[in-house]
């Protein structure tokens, strides 16, 4: 399916509940008590009728389908609820591949965004915001590509190397523990809300 194509039929969805959908399209929000993590995503991978995806190459080939959840501040205004995985950094590749190859770029230049409202707790009303196109390009490509390279030269210097990844740095993209608790040591690519802020209007 080409991401015009999923962009109109994911259209279909905005101000519908998520709940329901799930319910509809039997994916497990909850499983023996705890959260499926990934329940959002499937339900839209469902929808699409495409396969649960977890691969570092974009979902569709050529474009990747993301979910950012929205929540409500006290005087009911819409806030990012957190920054947005994009994908994991391996220390090999990253180093290998110059930006242009890069797995980032690969995600990021033609994502497809669905944003959602959410409480709380899991439990509570999710309603589809919108659906957004991610185009990495111009200034914006350029501010990114300088972030990963920030990355690259880090895990490049002998001196510092994967270790020394920290959230601080990055001014669009940062790289960030991913995982439980503060001894997961993997490290994941995230776009910062002032990137998002690019592309979704709340």
């Amino acid at each position: 399916m080409e991401r015009t194509e999923a962009v109109q039929k994911l259209q279909q969805l905005v101000g519908k509940e998520l709940h329901q959908l799930a319910n509809e399209y039997e994916v497990t929000i909850k499983r023996n008590g705890k959260v499926n993590k990934g329940w959002a995503g499937h339900v839209f991978e469902r929808f699409l009728e495409l396969p649960i995806n977890s691969s570092q190459s974009p979902n569709f080939g050529s474009w990747e389908l993301k979910s950012i959840p929205l929540k409500t501040l006290k005087n009911g205004s819409l806030s990012f609820k957190e920054t947005m995985a994009v994908t994991m950094i391996d220390p090999v590749n990253v180093c290998q591949k110059e930006f242009e190859n890069s797995h980032l770029l690969a995600k990021l230049k033609k994502a497809v965004v669905i944003a959602r409202t959410v409480g709380n707790h899991v439990d509570e009303p999710s309603y589809i915001h919108s659906i957004v196109e991610f185009n990495l390009e111009g200034e914006l490509y350029s501010a990114v590509k300088a972030d990963y390279n920030l990355v690259r030269n880090v895990l490049l210097d002998t001196q510092q190397g994967f270790e020394a990844l920290t959230g601080e740095m990055g001014v669009f993209i940062q790289p960030r523990t991913k995982g439980a608790g503060h001894g997961s040591t993997s490290r994941a690519f995230y776009a910062r809300t002032l990137f998002l802020k690019k592309f979704i209007s709340i």
